[in-house]
C-alpha cells in the first residue's frame, strides 16, 4: 500500500513535469509496475522497454546563407523587492543585426508563474522587436529567479532571458508572516 502510494504520488509528479518522450516512457513504465503491485487486471501500456539501438538526436548544425542575429538591450533584469501578489512586468528590447529577417518562434516561460509575449511579425535587417514577460508573485514568496527561452531563426536558435525578483511574504490578520 505504502508503495503504491509513492508510485501514484511519483506518476503525479511526471504528469505535472514538462512533456517529453523520457517522461512518457517514464510514465508508462510506472504504470505497468503499480498494475503489477496492484494486481490490477488492466493490460500494460505499450512496450517501454528501450532498444540495443537508441536513435540519437544529432546536433543541429548551423544553416548556410544570411542569418538575423537577435541583439538584446539586455536580457537580465532584477525587479527588486515587490509584494507577493503583485504582478510586474518587463520588456526586453532587441535589435535584428544580422542579414535577413528575424522570426520569433517562441517564448518559452520556465513555469505557469510567467506569461510571455512577443514581437510576432518578422523583424527586418536593422528593425526592433520585444519580448515581454509578465510575472505573477501570487505565492511565490522570498526570492524568485525565473527565464524564458526565445526560440527564433537565429544561430543558435535559443536564447535565454532571466529575471528575478525578491518577494515579501503575504502576512495574515494573525501574525507574522509564515
Amino acid at each position: 500500500m505504502r508503495r503504491s502510494i509513492w508510485i501514484l504520488g511519483l506518476i503525479a509528479v511526471l504528469f505535472t513535469a514538462c512533456k517529453d518522450k523520457d517522461a512518457e516512457k517514464k510514465i508508462a513504465a510506472l504504470e505497468a509496475r503499480l498494475s503489477e503491485l496492484e494486481g490490477s487486471k488492466r493490460t500494460p501500456p505499450v512496450s517501454v522497454t528501450p532498444t540495443d539501438n537508441p536513435v540519437q538526436a544529432e546536433p543541429e548544425t548551423k544553416p548556410e546563407g544570411p542569418l538575423p542575429v537577435i541583439q538584446f538591450e539586455k536580457v537580465d533584469h532584477d525587479f527588486g523587492t515587490i509584494q507577493e501578489g503583485q504582478k510586474v512586468t518587463y520588456t526586453y528590447k532587441f535589435k535584428n543585426v544580422g542579414e535577413a529577417p528575424l522570426i520569433i518562434q517562441n517564448a518559452q516561460p520556465t513555469c505557469g508563474c510567467t506569461v510571455p509575449d512577443w514581437s510576432k511579425e518578422p523583424i527586418p535587417v536593422g528593425g526592433e522587436g520585444f519580448v515581454k514577460a509578465e510575472f505573477d508573485s501570487n505565492g511565490k514568496p522570498n526570492m524568485q529567479h525565473k527565464t524564458v527561452t526565445v526560440t527564433a531563426n537565429t544561430w543558435p536558435k535559443a536564447t535565454v532571458l532571466s529575471f528575478k525578483a525578491m518577494v515579501t511574504p503575504k502576512t495574515d490578520a494573525q501574525g507574522p508572516a509564515k
